[in-house]
């Protein structure tokens, strides 16, 4: 047969009725089977014979699309709860009586800096009673000296939302705690099958890349490992 085009992959946990993810916009699938050999010679140049040893297959995508619940199913396995932190970038604002309230100070998470939007330097921040070009904060409000009263500035935060996303509790577990899950690859050209199922898997590396001008295609890499009853899995190929 032929194969065209990156197919389709999909993961389940291997909790008992755990929800299939299918890994959207998939960009490529790579899957590389590999095994160690001995080899024995005798008085020839070419070995008289090779036998395999160890094995392993390994497994790599490039997806664009990926969802908290994924992550967490897939290659987490920690805490899930849902809602969002969210960023606040250079939100706009002027000291008046010495302060600034940013607009989420009700759900305010995180201070991630202050700007002087008329130099374009960072101001300093202290834990209380700033001078001039400093400042303080507590709960989202912003305490400046009252020498800059009627300065410009623009404020980074985090703040956070109760819906619309999942957030993932990272390291809670303890070492040699293993996400495993069932992975199946296929596709079909012209009407003809190519489809590997993958009982147990476990990632090993998940990469998040931005880059200027582009999509951001994050890279998820696993292994397969024999399942409990002893078995890979199965590689199905049309004739």
């Amino acid at each position: 047969m032929i194969n065209f085009g990156t197919g389709n992959l999909y993961g389940i946990n291997a909790a008992a009725n755990s929800t299939p993810h299918k890994f959207g916009t998939l960009q490529d699938v790579s899957i590389d089977i590999s095994s160690t050999t001995k080899s024995l010679h005798g008085q020839s140049k070419f070995a008289v014979d090779i036998k395999q040893g160890s094995s392993k297959l390994t497994g790599k995508a490039k997806v664009a699309q990926l969802n908290g619940k994924m992550l967490n199913d897939l290659f987490f396995g920690e805490s899930l709860s849902t809602g969002l932190i969210i960023p606040a970038v250079a939100e706009a604002g002027v000291v008046a009586t010495g302060a600034v309230t940013v607009a989420n100070a009700a759900t305010f998470d995180t201070d991630l800096g202050v700007i002087d939007a008329a130099t374009g330097l960072n101001m300093t921040k202290v834990a209380s009673t700033p001078a001039v070009g400093e400042y303080s904060e507590a709960s989202g409000v912003y305490t400046f000296n009252t020498g800059d009263n009627g300065k410009a500035v623009l404020i980074d935060y985090l703040y956070t939302a109760t819906t619309g996303g999942s957030n993932i509790a990272i390291g809670g577990s303890n070492i040699g705690a293993t996400t495993k899950f069932m992975a199946v690859f296929g596709g079909s050209t012209d009407g003809k099958i190519l489809m590997l199922k993958l009982n147990a898997c476990v990632s090993n590396k998940l990469a998040l890349a931005t880059k200027l001008e582009d999509y951001t295609i994050p890279e998820f890499d696993f292994e397969a490992c024999l399942d409990s009853a002893g078995q890979l899995g199965v590689l199905s190929v049309a004739d």
